[in-house]
Formats: C-alpha cells, sequence, structure tokens
C-alpha cells in the first residue's frame, strides 16, 4: 500500500501554527510533496498554540474528520504536548471515535502515546515513533537517514518489516530557528540493543510508548483531572489486555529526574504490569542523559519479575528514530539485534 495523502492533525500542542515555526514547516511539506504525496492540514491543525490549549473538542474534530476522509491514507500528528487527554470525552462520549475508525496508518509518539490508547481501544492498529515536526522537518540539508529510512518503508508499503539499531545516535538540536537550517547536529557511536534480563528472545504485539505519559493515567501532578478521565473512559489498557503484550517504554525531553522515573516504573509495576507482559523495550534516553542511572533502576524495580528487558532502542525522544508496529506480532531477538514483524499473526 503506498501512501496517496496525509492529513497532518495537532493533537497536543498547537506549535505548527505559530509563525516562528514556519520556516520548518514549510521544509517538511515540500519534502512531503517531493515523495508525490498530498498534503492536507486538517482544520484546526494550524490555529495555533493558544486556540489548540483552549479547544480540545477541535482537536477531537480534526482526527474524526481525518478518519472519515477515504481520500486520507495517513494521519502524521504534528508534534507531542501534554495534554491530549482531554480529547477523551469528544472521542469516547456516544462512541465517535468507534463510529468513524477504520484501519488506516496513525502515526505520532510522545503525548500521542495517549492517542494510541485511544485507538487500541477501539481496535485499531498504530504506529509509534515519528511525526511531522521533529522528523519530516529536521533542519538538516535532508531527514535523519536511519529516520528517513523507516518514514520511507511507511510511506512506500504501509508497513515496518523489522527493526534493527541505528549505529549512531545524535545530540538534541538546541536551535530550531531559521539559523538551523542545514545545519547537522553532533553524532556519536551507537551500542545497539542491550539484554538487561531475561531472555533474549520473546514475542507479542508492542504496545506502550512515552512513560510519562502513561503516568499521567495513574498521576495527577501535572493536570488535576487526568487521572479522573482517564479512568472514567477506561483508557489504560486491563492486565488482561496487557497479558501476553510487550511493554514500549521511552522517555521525554523533559528528561525526567531518577526520583521521577523510580516513581513511574514504580506505578507501573503496582499495577501489575510486569507480572503479564512477555517483555520490556526500552528507548534511549534524550542525549543518553541518565542513561546508566535508568538502567540501575529498571534492575532493582523489577529484580523479582519473569521479564526480559532490552535497552537502549533508537525509538521515542532521542534521535534519530525508528517507527515501531503497535498491535502487530513482533519477534524479538537480542543475539541477532533484531525486531521482526509478522503481519499474518
Amino acid at each position: 500500500m503506498k501512501v496517496k495523502k496525509i492529513g497532518i492533525v495537532s493533537l497536543s500542542s498547537g506549535i505548527m501554527g505559530e509563525n516562528f515555526i514556519q520556516h520548518e514547516l514549510n521544509l517538511g511539506k515540500k519534502r512531503l510533496e517531493e515523495y508525490g504525496v498530498a498534503v492536507e492540514f486538517l482544520p484546526h491543525a494550524l490555529k495555533g498554540l493558544e486556540f489548540i490549549k483552549q479547544h480540545p473538542e477541535c482537536r477531537a474534530q480534526d482526527l474524526l474528520a481525518a478518519f472519515q476522509d477515504d481520500s486520507i491514507d495517513m494521519i502524521l500528528t504534528a508534534i507531542g504536548g501534554d495534554d491530549t487527554y482531554r480529547l477523551l470525552p469528544y472521542l469516547f462520549e456516544q462512541d465517535a471515535l468507534k463510529k468513524v475508525a477504520k484501519q488506516k496508518i496513525f502515526l505520532g509518539f510522545s503525548d500521542t502515546t495517549m492517542n494510541h490508547l485511544m485507538l487500541h481501544k477501539v481496535g485499531i492498529q498504530s504506529f509509534y515513533g515519528q511525526a511531522f515536526l521533529p522528523d519530516v522537518c529536521e533542519l538538516s540539508t535532508e531527514m535523519l537517514p536511519y529516520t528517513k529510512s523507516y518514514f520511507e518503508e511507511l510511506l512506500t508499503t504501509g508497513r515496518i518489516k523489522e527493526i534493527r539499531p541505528s549505529d549512531i545516535w545524535y545530540q538534541e538540536r538546541e536551535d530550531f530557528s531559521e539559523k538551523g537550517l542545514g545545519v547537522s547536529t553532533p553524532s556519536f557511536p551507537n551500542q545497539g540493543f542491550e539484554l538487561l534480563k531475561g531472555n533474549a528472545e520473546f514475542s507479542g504485539p508492542i504496545l506502550g510508548g512515552c512513560l510519562e505519559s502513561m503516568y499521567d493515567c495513574f498521576d495527577s501532578s501535572l493536570y488535576a483531572d487526568s487521572v479522573q478521565l482517564t479512568q472514567k473512559y477506561k483508557l489504560f489498557p486491563t492486565l488482561e489486555d496487557w497479558s501476553g503484550k510487550i511493554l514500549l517504554l521511552e522517555t521525554s525531553g523533559e528528561l525526567p529526574s531518577v526520583e521521577l522515573y523510580r516513581k513511574m516504573i514504580q506505578a507501573l509495576k503496582q499495577y501489575g504490569i510486569f507480572d503479564v507482559v512477555s517483555g520490556v523495550l526500552v528507548g534511549k534516553p534524550q542525549n543518553e542523559i541518565h542513561y546508566e542511572e535508568y538502567k540501575a533502576i529498571l534492575l532493582e524495580e523489577l529484580e523479582d519479575k519473569e521479564v526480559s528487558i532490552v535497552y537502549n532502542m533508537n525509538v521515542g525522544h532521542a534521535t534519530p528514530r525508528c517507527i515501531v508496529p503497535f498491535g502487530v506480532h513482533a519477534q524479538v531477538d537480542v543475539d541477532a539485534q533484531v525486531i521482526r514483524f509478522d503481519y499474518n499473526k
């Protein structure tokens, strides 16, 4: 399946509509059109930070419209943010999302984790790991090669066949202004998948995403109503649903403190998720900040769990980024440094 038209939505932050980001938007749009793909920004996607923040119902309308429009093959999120859980009432009252959802490519990461869980709830398989502004609009002369290879595979085939580690990782860009156009960021050798504990081979469909976003289902520190809303609409999957799945975890560009990381892992542990999943895949922390500390916490907190943990995947907030299919049978083989996907199982 070749993608012919992409619909771009702002489901979290509305930054894509701000003037100071126009050089990025123009660059990304041009790149997509060079693939021969038609690009449509859904009606509210470019309305800016304040409007998007004030109108979760308009964000929800755009997502519903993108699913309803049969000419759109792929729904691409603009970027993450931190409050897309606020779309829940507008998508789940009267089964609004369920009525229009059909299997098409949905791609995003970070706060979009919540949208992936919403789609999982209505039986839609989605793709985790890249977004329009952070990836397609990369300010270097081209998209980062590793990132680009996965994006092109998804565009041209509608699938991801396998994931292997990147040979390098990049320092996070600090200057996103026009001065950054054509400027590349420093890169460093990457050491590949690291087995922290358990079997080197395990399998199951993958689900999960950004750890902080999932933590908002258990903790109301960021927004007073996040736990209440996610519980009301039963957003976080039940243990029965998690059973036999592979949990994907990655941390945001906020670079959570070691204390917070432990708290977030403990919240998932208390829920019982590590007792039922077949394995855990953990993304590289951005700029490798707290790389060893996070690793130590996982080993300490999950010491008594019979679960495989694979660390240092190129997914999420550290660049470059692969794309992870959710809901597709995955076979992890750390010795061979590959995760393969079987769409027939």
